[in-house]
């Protein structure tokens, strides 16, 4: 079930933008072992303009990628650490981006708590 909400800093590099959801699904998808169409991804991209920093330089130019992650459970701590930074570096090649420039965001466990189509997952 893992859901992530992408949200990219600036547009992508030129010839990115095409089919960028697609590819980062099928990296996700890989990476967290999932069956076909069981990883999706919600893609969104901020203008520049819309994301600042506190007390940056005047004209600093930014471009970080935003990862939000629901899984039906979360791993272990280990296992987390080793998946963030397995998905740090899937999403930054996918996308062009330096890896530390991607920041994850893992929401609490989706048991009990989220549903499809009326089903909650249990």
């Amino acid at each position: 079930m893992p859901i992530l909400e992408v949200e990219l800093v600036g547009e992508p590099a030129a010839g990115v933008r095409e089919g960028l959801a697609a590819m980062l699904a099928d990296a996700v998808g890989t990476l967290f072992g999932s069956d076909p169409m069981n990883t999706w991804v919600v893609l969104r991209v901020l203008p520049a303009g819309d994301y600042a920093e506190n007390a940056a330089a005047p004209g600093a130019r930014y471009a970080p990628v935003f990862v939000r992650v629901l899984k039906r459970t979360l791993p272990s701590e280990r296992e987390l650490k080793m998946e963030a930074a397995g998905l740090t570096s899937a999403v930054a090649e996918v996308c062009g981006r330096d890896p530390a420039q991607v920041h994850v965001i893992y929401e609490p466990a989706g048991a009990g708590r989220v549903s499809f189509g009326g089903r909650l997952v249990e």
